[in-house]
């Protein structure tokens, strides 16, 4: 049997190609997608949802650069109960979510500079994943047809996000 006393420089060399060959690849399999506001476009519209006594109006405008705004009117009763500004913004960190909500008479529920912010996490076609800054809550924006999308809210249940739809629209045409 012959003994190896030496490592050939081809060896090391190939070992290194290697090595960096997986740190690549793990690497680009760890980078997230920062999120566009093309993936969260198909909640753009006029829309409506009915949630046990509750009415919710909802319209999100067209992108604009890479931005999008929208708001929500939940009325209970014939009274409004709650509006939501919602503001989806590109930034530095990638897609965000911003919410603000108010009571009636525009009276604000969170502090001035600090608006709800959710950070985008993943997208696919026709569903884009949000989850809210400082808490285990993620929010599921999924289109279900051409006239139809929901707001789905995950929490973690025993380790595990279970998901629950939230408000399911339908298109106002």
């Amino acid at each position: 049997m012959k003994k190896i006393t030496s490592v050939t420089p081809a060896f090391i060399f190939l070992l290194f190609c290697l090595l960096t060959s997986l740190s690549l690849q793990t690497q680009a399999q760890s980078k997230r997608s920062p999120g566009t506001i093309s993936d969260i476009r198909f909640i753009e519209g006029s829309w409506k949802a009915v949630s046990g006594d509750r009415s919710i109006d909802a319209v999100w405008s067209a992108p604009v650069g890479e931005n999008m705004v929208g708001y929500v009117r939940v009325v209970r009763e014939g009274q409004v109960s709650l509006y939501e500004l919602f503001a989806f913004e590109k930034t530095d960190q990638g897609l965000v979510a911003l919410v603000r909500h108010f009571t009636p008479g525009l009276i604000g529920r969170e502090e001035k500079d600090t608006p709800n912010r959710y950070r985008f996490l993943e997208a696919s076609k026709g569903r884009a994943y949000f989850e809210k800054q400082g808490e285990e809550t993620r929010v599921l924006y999924e289109k279900r047809s051409n006239d139809q999308f929901a707001i789905v809210i995950g929490k973690k249940d025993t380790g595990e996000w279970v998901y629950k739809d939230f408000w399911v629209f339908s298109r106002v045409k």
